[in-house]
């Protein structure tokens, strides 16, 4: 794979915003810092004061610090450990071609877990994975990369939060279709990313359901239309964006080197599946 363009939206974004998002102990409420927001004070979550760049999920049931990439079989329930890295792992996490803090082999399940800064690579999913209840704190450059070679690969997103992602939060460079739902973002350059310059490119499918994106941010989805990419979009909520400056959207000309095209943006039956309710901008 090539070095990613800011076309590919990879992009580092230099403006950072709070996120407090849904967490399974207790329905926290997503928004700004700017907008004086509070946790809801639930039992077992924790939460910075306003205006502190701020994801709030449960509290932490104890620390763990990775100095090599966890490998995941089968299903790991993390208790709501938090996951930082040292060593190797260390670093302020936003340079690119980082390794991971957990690798899943294929139909591996990851859930319960947060991961704090360093986050390293995240999450790399070599085929089918779940991700289920996974909060990133500090994104650093992506929270996870989605790999796997089979057309029939399936990837949940399902539950938890990311903020200030630099770049990607969600790198999707296999093929197969990659479902996200009940899902929070905030500060980012966009939430999922078809490679826009893999050196061997595939068909990718998306589907956001129930995401919550909190300003600033630049693209909700990014597709190849040239590859057949389609993205579907419904009850997506875009925070804090009264210019509408995040597109729900994106067109690209993918390529196998040099740099993608942008192309249009906005649903067209073919490539950006959704209609303009299934978004609100508030």
């Amino acid at each position: 794979m090539t070095a990613h363009s800011p076309h590919s939206g990879h992009r580092r974004r230099q403006n950072r915003t709070p996120l407090i998002a849904a967490a399974a102990a207790g329905v926290l409420a997503v928004t700004l810092a700017a907008q004086a927001a509070l946790a809801s004070g639930e039992p077992g979550t924790a939460a910075e004061p306003a205006g502190a760049h701020v994801l709030a999920v449960p509290r932490a049931s104890g620390e763990q610090r990775l100095t090599a990439t966890r490998r995941i079989t089968g299903v790991v329930d993390g208790a709501w450990t938090r996951f930082t890295g040292a060593g190797a792992l260390g670093g302020d996490g936003r340079g690119k071609g980082r390794k991971p803090l957990f690798e899943l082999a294929d139909g591996a399940v990851l859930k319960n877990v947060v991961l704090g800064a360093s986050a390293a690579g995240g999450v790399n999913c070599l085929g089918s994975c779940t991700l289920q209840n996974v909060y990133w704190e500090d994104v650093g450059e992506n929270a996870a990369a989605f790999l796997g070679t089979s057309a029939d690969a399936v990837y949940t997103v399902s539950g938890g939060g990311a903020a200030d992602a630099a770049g990607t939060v969600f790198r999707f460079d296999g093929a197969g279709t990659l479902t996200v739902r009940d899902f929070a973002v905030a500060g980012f350059g966009a939430l999922v990313r078809s490679c826009g310059d893999c050196g061997e490119q595939f068909r990718r499918d998306v589907v956001l359901e129930d995401v919550t994106a909190t300003a600033p941010g630049g693209e909700l989805v990014g597709v190849n239309g040239n590859f057949g990419d389609t993205a579907r979009l419904s009850g997506v909520t875009v925070v804090g964006d009264a210019g509408r400056d995040v597109v729900p959207c994106q067109k690209f000309e993918g390529v196998t080197s040099g740099e993608p095209a942008k192309l249009d943006a906005g649903p067209d039956g073919v490539n950006c599946l959704y209609e303009e309710s299934d978004v609100t901008f508030r």
